[in-house]
C-alpha cells in the first residue's frame, strides 16, 4: 500500500465492531476496495488507519485493496489515478465494488466509522434496476 495513513492502527478494537467486520469478511471474495487519500490530509490520518485495521481484522486479501495517493492542485482540486473517473473531490474516499459494480462509498467524514458506514451500505437490500 502506498500511503502511510493506510498502516493499520494497532490499538483499533475489532471486537467493538463485530457486525461491520463480519460483513466485510463474509463478502471479501466479492469485493474490490479502492481508497483515495493522502498522508498530508488530516481527515485521511483520522479515518484510514482504523479502516486499514478493520480490513486486516476482516482478513481482506491485499490483492482486493487498491490504494491511490492523491495530490492537491493549487486550486484545491484533487489529482491522481482514477480521480476523474470516480468523481473524487474529497478525501479520503473509499469505494467498494461488489462483482464489478459500485456498492458502497465513504467520502471524507461521516458520523460513524468508515467500516460501519460501508458495511451498512453493503448489507442494505439492493433494489433491482
Amino acid at each position: 500500500m502506498s500511503l502511510e495513513t493506510m498502516s493499520p492502527n494497532p490499538v483499533w478494537d475489532a471486537d467493538s465492531y463485530p457486525d461491520a467486520v463480519g460483513t466485510i469478511e463474509r463478502l471479501s471474495e466479492e469485493l474490490e476496495i479502492t481508497v483515495w487519500g493522502a498522508d498530508w490530509c488530516g481527515d485521511c490520518r483520522a479515518v484510514l488507519p482504523d479502516f486499514a485495521a478493520a480490513l486486516d481484522a476482516a482478513e481482506v486479501p491485499n490483492e482486493r485493496i487498491e490504494v491511490h495517493a492523491v495530490e492537491r492542485a493549487d486550486d484545491g482540486t484533487k489529482t491522481g489515478p482514477g480521480v476523474e473517473e470516480h468523481g473524487i473531490e474529497r478525501i479520503p474516499t473509499i469505494v467498494i465494488e461488489r462483482n464489478g459494480i459500485e456498492a458502497a462509498r465513504f467520502v471524507e467524514t461521516e458520523p460513524e466509522p468508515a467500516i460501519v458506514f460501508l458495511a451498512e451500505q453493503l448489507d442494505a437490500p439492493q433494489t433491482p434496476t
